[in-house]
Order: C-alpha cells, then structure tokens, then sequence
C-alpha cells in the first residue's frame, strides 16, 4: 500500500511538472475568441493522471501545477487566470477519470474524456460568469465593457457577458478538452508502463 502511494505521489509530481511546463506553450486565436484566452495543452497531464491513478489525483495535478505558475512564473492575472485554468481542468479529469474508474476499457476512455471535455465546455459558462470575470473585474480591476468590447472586436452583436460565454468560450473549451482527450488515446498506451509503474 505504501509503495503504491509513494508511485502515485511520484507520477503525480511528474505530471505536474509537466503539465507546469506545458502552460507555457500556449498560443491565441485571435480571429475565433479574443486574445486574452488562449489554447495549450495543460490539460492533458492531469488527464492522463486521471486515467491512471484515479479522479482525485487528476485534480491534484490540475491544482499544482497552476500552483507552481504562480510560485516559479508570477501571476500577471491576480491569480484569476490560474483559478479559471484550475477550475475547468479540475471538471475535466475529475468526470473523466470517475467514469473510466469504474470499468477500464478503451471505450469508457474515450467516453470519459469526451464526456469531460462536454462537462467543462458546458460548467465554464457559469464558472466564468460568476467566478472568473466578476474576478476579473474585481481583483484585476478590468471593467466589464472592456471584455466586451474584445468579444464584440470578433462578433459585434455579442452585447452581452453570457451571449459571450456561449458563442465563444464554451465552444472553445470544449474543442480544447476534446483535443486533449485525442492526445491523450495517442499517448496513454505507450507510457501505461511508467504511469503504472510496470516494466
């Protein structure tokens, strides 16, 4: 018992080092939501900690690495960013990982990732309307007509923060939880012996 959690804490490290390093290759798309949110891959470790070792863990790896971009990196968002980053990959491996917990195959995998990519696109409209950008607002002293008008800059019609989280921001989440889920069936297989500690 004792040799399997110092395995699962040791590969729990080593995906939130990754998953800290992965956070900075991270690029906007400037033409489909405004350039403040932009895609990486961050999420993919905590995934595939999920898989591995269980939902907890994939939250686990989801909260320190954010933690440790504050520490190491600094935070040029008063931390709301990395709260925004903690909470929805927190909802993706967490969903995942409890579904694929109880029947391991291929295809409660990939249900699961999918599943969790649609529950984080669908939890960030209300986790960013009052959480994140009332945050935002708050601590990072951004008025609201300024995050409109970068969404309004694409779209002039979206006049409005939750037309805004639905046209843009669930759409792009979910399209990058899926992207993730995909990587994620490419790679897990090859490094089960090192996540699971088998030779």
């Amino acid at each position: 018992m004792k040799k399997d959690t110092t395995h699962n804490l040791t590969v729990a490290a080593m995906l939130s080092a990754v998953a800290f390093i992965l956070m900075f290759i991270e690029f906007p798309i400037p033409m489909l939501i405004p350039a403040f949110i932009k895609m990486d891959f961050s999420d993919l470790p905590a995934l595939l900690g999920a898989f591995a070792l269980g939902p907890v863990y994939g939250v686990i790896i989801s909260f320190m690495k954010n933690l440790l971009h504050i520490v190491i990196k600094g935070t040029s968002t008063a931390c709301v960013g990395e709260l925004s980053n903690f909470i929805l990959g927190a909802i993706f491996s967490a969903v995942a990982g409890y579904l694929y917990k109880h029947h391991k195959s291929r295809k409660t995998a990939i249900i699961g990732a999918v599943a969790g990519a649609v529950a984080m696109g669908v939890l960030s409209v209300p986790s960013n309307y009052f959480v994140v950008y009332p945050a935002y607002v708050q601590f990072y002293h951004m008025p609201l007509e300024a995050i409109l008008g970068m969404y309004q800059a694409i779209l002039p019609s979206a006049d409005s923060l939750i037309k805004c989280l639905i046209l843009f921001n669930l759409p792009f989440t979910l399209v990058k939880g899926l992207l993730d889920a995909v990587l994620c069936m490419l790679i897990y297989k090859p490094l089960s012996p090192i996540l699971h500690g088998r030779r």
